[in-house]
């Protein structure tokens, strides 16, 4: 029974500590990645401790541009700095090094957006955005005649949003 409070106690402060790390809102889908590809703990317990988290207002759950992420609150920073010891230091590393690595990956699933919705039978609505240091700097909105196209659309704009952006710029400023 100890150990069972020991281990959800240290996975609670493992999530504090990723949030506070990274210093900015992530997804579930991406703090549940960060914790699956690093086998700190299963899929339905790490949910579970997202919502007692949030229930407990170490944690919270925001809208930036219609997407919901989630951040430590300041009661959850107080909680990870007083108990931070009790998390083992291989564990940290794990996380400093995993961000460390993957941080670009992360910022840009969040800075690039893009989506489409149907418009009408035969039209569909690509909107693709870049957004860095909260400035948007670049959203397009294009009419499609097909979902096929649509969907092109947006997984290219996923993959090369920087390239494209510097295409854009730079037919737009050529004289």
């Amino acid at each position: 029974m100890f150990e069972d409070t020991l281990e959800l106690a240290e996975n609670k402060l493992l999530l504090l500590y990723i949030l506070n790390e990274l210093k900015f809102p992530i997804s579930k889908n991406q703090l549940t990645e960060i914790v699956l590809e690093n086998n700190f703990m299963n899929y339905f317990i790490l949910q579970q401790y997202i919502l007692e988290l949030i229930s407990s207002n170490f944690i919270e759950s925001v809208e930036q541009d219609g997407k919901h992420r989630i951040s430590i609150t300041s009661s959850g920073i107080n909680v990870l700095n007083l108990f931070s010891n009790r998390l083992l230091d291989e564990k940290k590393s794990i996380i400093d090094n995993y961000i460390k690595l993957n941080l670009n990956n992360i910022k840009n699933a969040i800075s690039v957006t893009a989506d489409y919705t149907i418009e009408n039978k035969n039209s569909y609505v690509v909107t693709l955005k870049a957004i860095e240091n909260d400035i948007t700097l670049i959203e397009v909105k294009l009419n499609v005649v097909s979902n096929k196209q649509a969907r092109d659309l947006c997984a290219k704009w996923k993959n090369s949003s920087s390239d494209l952006y510097t295409k854009i710029i730079s037919l737009l400023t050529q004289d």
